[in-house]
């Protein structure tokens, strides 16, 4: 495979000017060399929208069983030895598997996220929205990151799973410090043990819960994963604590990112901002064209399960592909003018939840938080605008996440 590029993301040295803006980048990788091993990544970068959507869906070429043990077997062996508990983590549940064990680990969590049922929650969500913007209304500004989009997502997650509300800033602090393994390589050491120590409390945190369900049922998440049985069939110690971890993080984390970079790009886009506001039935169309223009998650990781021809490339059996889905999103051979937010776009096939047998199941609840809070937030503080302090980006890899948003209204 050539190592020679004519541009590199060297993720552990990318600029901050990246993190605010990734999208230049992609664009010059798009332009000059689109599928490309990267040295740094250790993995081909897929940058163009066919690409990506082709490795998304055709599972029996590019696996997700094994990304994590594909990833971490550059780590000295005794760094890896010690993170064992981690990689099997990571190893084990719905998005980290290929049929047939896909498919039967579908079927178990298919009745739990049924989107008719999740569409039942949007008076509840409203609720909740309403009661953040009464809690801020009359202190004339606030940073939405922090105090409105982290707030959401987390406690309707929370009360969906059957958690106390109250140990959602130690969800967040679990999920920071596993999540921090997708920043740069460096201090990799102190930063993978960290997230190890971190997903051990979380798993056992749940042990508990799931003891209290045996003996306790209610009518949560918790207590339908415990339960879930399809003839005969049911998630073993391993699965249950793996997708648990996974509902939770994937839960709020891409739709604190849809809430507050959406808000972000609205209000940076007053046009498009005052367009919305005449016409609210187009949110809907809003949310899609959000998740499309700054992609929460983005990037998948595959693994390559055989010699693969690939635009004149040789991708081998057992290489690593970074499904890049950032650019994916904004390749204009599929998106018109794809640095342009229009609520109006059309045709908008994005691929922000994934594509083909992966595509995320938390999709739908994502989309009726983001249109219940983007809506409630433009009707209710119509005239919300950005402060004159500017807002700061989680420095990652995997998330585009906003670490404060100030505004005023």
């Amino acid at each position: 495979m050539s190592t020679t590029q004519p541009f590199a993301l060297d993720q552990e040295v990318l600029p901050h000017e990246y993190y605010e803006n990734p999208y230049p980048y992609f664009h010059e990788v798009r332009a000059n060399d689109p599928m490309h091993w990267s040295e740094q990544w250790d993995a081909w970068l897929l940058t163009r929208y066919d690409d990506v959507a082709l490795a998304l869906r055709d599972w029996e070429r590019f696996s997700s069983s094994g990304k994590s043990r594909r990833t971490m077997r550059a780590f000295p062996r005794e760094l890896r030895q010690a993170l064992e508990p981690l990689e099997e983590n990571f190893s084990t549940g719905l998005i980290n598997s290929d049929p047939p064990a896909h498919t039967r680990l579908r079927k178990l969590l298919a009745r739990i996220f049924v989107p008719r049922e999740i569409k039942k929650l949007r008076p509840h969500i409203q609720s909740i929205v309403d009661g953040l913007i009464d809690a801020v209304t009359d202190k004339g500004g606030m940073d939405l990151a922090q105090d409105f989009a982290y707030l959401l997502p987390t406690t309707i997650i929370a009360q969906m799973m059957g958690v106390p509300v109250k140990d959602r800033e130690r969800f967040n602090a679990w999920a920071d410090n596993i999540n921090a393994i997708h920043t740069s390589r460096r201090a990799m050491a102190d930063r993978f043990m960290n997230a190890q120590d971190n997903l051990l409390e979380m798993q056992d945190y749940f042990r508990r819960l799931y003891a209290q369900r045996k003996d306790d049922p209610r009518d949560d998440v918790l207590t339908r994963l415990a339960e879930a049985d399809e003839d005969g069939d049911r998630f073993d110690e391993g699965e249950l604590l793996a997708t648990t971890v996974t509902l939770l993080m994937a839960g709020y984390e891409t739709t604190i990112s849809l809430i507050s970079t959406g808000m972000l790009w609205l209000m940076r886009n007053p046009e498009q901002l005052e367009m919305l506001k005449a016409d609210p039935s187009l949110i809907t169309s809003t949310v899609e064209e959000l998740l499309r223009y700054d992609s929460p998650v983005q990037r998948q990781l595959r693994v390559v399960s055989e010699d693969i021809e690939l635009d004149g490339k040789r991708l081998k059996k057992g290489d690593l592909a970074a499904c890049m889905i950032g650019a994916a999103n904004r390749d204009p051979a599929q998106f018109p003018d794809p640095d342009r937010l229009d609520i109006r776009r059309e045709d908008n096939k994005h691929v922000a939840f994934g594509y083909g047998i992966h595509f995320c199941l938390g999709g739908p609840l994502a989309r009726v938080e983001g249109d219940v809070a983007i809506s409630t937030l433009l009707r209710r503080l119509p005239n919300i605008r950005l402060a004159d302090e500017p807002p700061v980006w989680e420095e990652n890899v995997l998330l585009r996440t906003l670490q404060t948003l100030p505004v005023v209204f």
